[in-house]
């Protein structure tokens, strides 16, 4: 028996009331960090949201920006350049009949390899050309006997109204739940989080599979290929608003259930209740009016129900009134619908009706009353396209090739060099980093507790590094009044944190923001802290220590899931915590050279432990006055950590550390030399100092 289960909450759902209230700190007990995390993301989000229009005043404005912002889109959804239309192959493997219509059983090749499973409702007894719908599904688990029959056997009943109602319908399965599984959850549960690197989002694969799919219709002598009508809900009302938004060929479009803004999804958690395939790569920080904007002035109609959780009815309303702005300014007010049927997230015949007269008024130019209901006639099984699954299929591992990762090329010579660090730089600042501050506030470094312990200083500082975030520095100092020329700046992370803490006297373990119930005898004293407090004993060093936000004692509350859906909301701001954390250490660079912190006068090492060494040698890129950098145990590619939005489609860690290299020493600790081949042989092509590269 096929089994049919609504798929946001049989993988999702769960999440959304636990990702909301860790965020609002309501599901734990609270920590320093949750009111700080709170109040970040409502000032990113307001950000966002206000400078989504800014420049838009008029219609001249909207029409010069709106193909650099169909761009931008394309790129952000990993589709720039658009990949190659290569052959179809479309193949129909079987055909059903009903009295007033037949269904092909179809699949074609978006890519080679990638393939898309479908059907084709197609009325009987045309005599010309119609229009055609083409409907993309929502996240309907249909399986029978452990075989997935594909969610497009979940909507048959869209496809066959359409049909019985003189349309052409090409009903799509999506790749997370179609007749060959591939995934949309990679950062939502998988852990995959080197997708914010590689800059994939399986939305991008969707609506390059729905523009293929236009390709197709546009072959079928029946369809009238100026005449194309796009809808689905849920999961297929977001592919809905992304292919119209990049394909024109779609003249009028029925999202259903499919997009609300940034305030519900960050400020109030819907993040949890959805997959990947909602969201693009939020590198040029929209809000998702815009994304809503770009199908102006053809025929929208926003469906939603008011009881959604997912899609909460503030944020629709919101999403709709700033796009009216735009249809206002197109004087297409009458092309902008906005439906709020009662219900929750679900496909109920209220938000059904609606759509079929909306394509009725604007593809046919007719409104007849809807008399017939939306009904199923085929068991799931007899919709199934597959008997066995092609051998070639490279559906189940899209993410692994639709973006392509960079493989670049050891320079040739310094001319060579100079023109691709040059083109890094701007790409890291554009790409990956766009989420920075435009510009720096005031540190407003504050001084805490200073206490002495023997030969040994102990003080602590607080200092803003951007908005809300205030950060912890502690610095340790010789008491002793000959104090050499050396400075370092240690960034932990929290294995690290709790190791310092252990390697420090019990009194002092407040000073660093460890709580009186914290586990701390459980960690061991680090001998690399202890060895380098010695070195501050002996006045050869001082030594300052960073964590930066959500490490140690700017922590936030939750469990795993929570704090997954935490992360997630950076990308949604055009961010990443690990990015925003490089931001952290460049702001604590400059607060260290404040003079009543340690002052100007020192030469400065920077160092950062496994993933927060990364962290450290991309701050270096960006900063001025490290004399060297320390990486212990880093990752040696994003793949693994940390991921910044895009990097790995023009570099890798092995590039970012040539990119130091080339003005100070990098010395790389605990880590496998073979992993860094890239860096050595370009120091080594470009006869750069031996001491650039250490071990």
């Amino acid at each position: 028996m096929a089994s049919l289960l609504p798929w946001r909450f049989f993988l999702c759902g769960w999440l959304w009331s636990a990702g909301a209230a860790a965020l609002m700190g309501a599901a734990a007990a609270e920590l320093p960090g949750d009111r700080m995390l709170a109040t970040y993301f409502a000032d990113e989000t307001r950000r966002v949201n206000t400078q989504t229009f800014a420049t838009i005043k008029t219609l001249a404005d909207w029409t010069r920006e709106r193909e650099s912002y169909r761009e931008q889109l394309k790129e952000m959804l990993g589709l720039s350049p658009l990949p190659p239309r290569t052959d179809l192959k479309p193949t129909i493997t079987g055909r059903l009949e009903h009295a007033e219509f037949f269904v092909e059983k179809l699949h074609f090749q978006s890519m080679p390899g990638l393939y898309v499973t479908g059907n084709l409702y197609v009325p009987k007894n045309l005599t010309g050309k119609v229009p055609a719908i083409l409907y993309v599904c929502g996240h309907a688990r249909v399986v029978e006997n452990g075989v997935s029959l594909g969610n497009k056997t979940a909507y048959q009943h869209h496809g066959a109204w359409f049909a019985r109602n003189g349309f052409v319908c090409l009903t799509i399965d999506t790749i997370q739940l179609g007749e060959i599984p591939g995934l949309h959850h990679g950062t939502h549960n998988q852990g995959m989080w080197w997708w914010n690197a590689r800059g994939y989002t399986p939305v991008g694969v969707e609506a390059w599979n729905s523009m293929r799919a236009l390709d197709y219709l546009e072959t079928r002598p029946e369809v009238d290929a100026t005449k194309f009508g796009m809808t689905g809900r849920s999961g297929g009302g977001s592919y809905s608003w992304y292919t119209a938004a990049l394909d024109e060929r779609v003249k009028a479009v029925v999202p259903v259930a499919g997009i609300t803004d940034l305030r519900n999804h960050v400020i109030d958690g819907c993040v949890a209740g959805h997959c990947d395939c909602m969201y693009m790569v939020n590198t040029a920080r929209w809000d998702f009016a815009k994304l809503a904007a770009l199908i102006a002035p053809r025929p929208l109609l926003i469906a939603n129900s008011d009881k959604d959780r997912i899609f909460p009815l503030d944020g629709v309303v919101r999403v709709h009134t700033d796009v009216a702005k735009i249809y206002q300014l197109h004087q297409a007010a009458d092309k902008l619908g906005l439906l709020i049927t009662e219900g929750p997230h679900q496909d109920t015949q209220d938000l059904q009706v609606p759509a079929f007269r909306w394509f009725n008024r604007f593809l046919k130019g007719q409104q007849p009353l809807i008399a017939m209901a939306a009904e199923k006639f085929f068991k799931p099984s007899e919709l199934k396209v597959f008997s066995e699954l092609p051998k070639d299929e490279r559906t189940t591992r899209t993410h692994e090739f639709f973006v392509p990762a960079a493989s670049p090329a050891v320079p040739a010579d310094q001319g060579a060099w100079v023109k691709q660090r040059d083109a890094w730089r701007t790409a890291l600042q554009e790409k990956s980093f766009a989420g920075w501050p435009a510009a720096s506030e005031p540190l407003n470094a504050q001084r805490g507790v200073r206490e002495s312990a023997g030969k040994l200083t102990l003080t602590t500082w607080e200092f803003t590094t951007q908005g809300a975030v205030r950060l912890p520095l502690v610095v340790f100092s010789s008491t002793d009044t000959r104090v050499g020329k050396l400075a370092r700046l240690h960034v932990l992370d929290e294995q690290g944190w709790a190791e310092l803490a252990a390697s420090v006297p019990p009194q002092w373990r407040v000073h660093l923001g460890v709580r009186a119930d914290a586990p701390v005898s459980r960690v061991p004293a680090s001998p690399q802290h202890q060895a380098l407090l010695a070195q501050v004993e002996r006045g050869e060093l001082t030594l300052a220590y960073l964590t930066p936000r959500g490490i140690g004692p700017t922590n936030w509350s939750g469990d795993a899931r929570a704090r997954t859906q935490v992360l997630r909301r950076f990308m949604l701001l055009g961010q990443t915590l690990e990015g925003m954390r490089v931001w952290d250490i460049r702001r604590a660079i400059d607060t260290v050279r404040e003079p009543e912190v340690i002052g100007p006068g020192l030469a400065l090492q920077l160092a950062g432990e496994r993933i927060q060494g990364v962290n450290a040698l991309y701050a270096s890129l960006f900063a001025e006055g490290v004399a060297a950098v320390e990486l212990m145990a880093p990752p040696a590619s994003h793949h693994t950590g940390p991921d910044y939005l895009n990097v790995l489609r023009f570099l890798d860690v092995p590039q970012a550390v040539a990119l130091a290299a080339e003005q100070r020493p990098v010395k790389i600790t605990r880590g496998n030399p073979d992993d860094w081949s890239w860096a050595k042989s370009t120091v080594s092509r470009l006869g750069w100092p031996a001491d650039r590269l250490q071990w």
